[in-house]
């Protein structure tokens, strides 16, 4: 694979957004996939980056490991997991563009009203979401996150309104999210995608993911908060027509 240059590149684009997202800019992270899909299948693409999202996760969850919020994740996970099971069974029925398309409208819709909400600079109150919508969102986390590594917009969805401190928000995403990779590995034993090749490629590209990591940490530490939630919702939106356009 790493004869062909145009796999070479957008592997490191790829890469280099999942460390940027697992750093604390978590819009990227959902890119990588259709990234890397361009020179590989969506499939096979997933496969190579999901050992990369759990060697990233481990640098995440470790400098975050006391900013992290234990109601969210109490509430999300248990959705979160039926998600992925719900995707590992019923995806290949369902026509992955109709759910990328879906999942494009909302993020671009949320994305722009939360920057209208939040227009000359207002910060606008937090909100406490009830748990049963949370398990909802999480059961969408999950599902997008099985098929497409795609689980970001509906964590944003259900979390950003919430207006957590910012360390405290990328810790709850890396917890989160940290978890939700390794459950999704015997999806992709069983589909026979763990093979040498796809683990050799995953191999080759761990320490640039790992370091994209760590300087998404430094990025995102230097952030004012409210700067930060804007820059989550322009990710959102730009991530949400990407996400519509490949649909098409």
């Amino acid at each position: 694979m790493f004869a062909d240059p145009w796999f070479l590149l957008a592997a490191c684009i790829a890469v280099i957004l999942i460390g940027l997202a697992k750093g604390g800019f978590s819009g990227l992270g959902a890119l990588a996939t259709p990234v890397l899909a361009l020179a590989t299948g969506p499939v096979q693409a997933a496969a190579i980056l999901l050992p990369l999202l759990i060697a990233s996760d481990v640098v995440s969850v470790w400098s975050f490991r006391r900013d992290w919020n234990r109601r969210i994740v109490a509430i999300m996970l248990p959705g979160a997991l039926l998600g992925i099971a719900l995707g590992w069974l019923i995806a290949a029925r369902l026509p992955v563009a109709a759910i990328m398309a879906a999942l494009g409208l909302i993020s671009v819709g949320f994305g722009v009203w939360r920057l209208w909400v939040e227009r000359g600079g207002r910060m606008p109150a937090p909100t406490r979401a009830s748990p049963l919508t949370g398990a909802a969102f999480g059961v969408a986390t999950g599902f997008t996150s099985q098929i497409a590594h795609a689980g970001g917009p509906p964590f944003q969805i259900w979390v950003t309104p919430q207006r957590l401190p910012h360390t405290e928000y990328v810790g709850t995403n890396a917890i989160l999210f940290a978890i939700i990779n390794w459950a999704k590995v015997p999806a992709y034993i069983a589909l026979g995608e763990f093979g040498a090749a796809n683990l050799t490629a995953s191999a080759a590209l761990a320490p640039l993911a790992i370091a994209s990591t760590l300087a998404g940490v430094w990025l995102v530490r230097r952030v004012h908060g409210a700067r930060f939630y804007t820059i989550v919702y322009l990710l959102m939106i730009g991530l949400g027509i990407k996400l519509l356009i490949d649909a098409v």
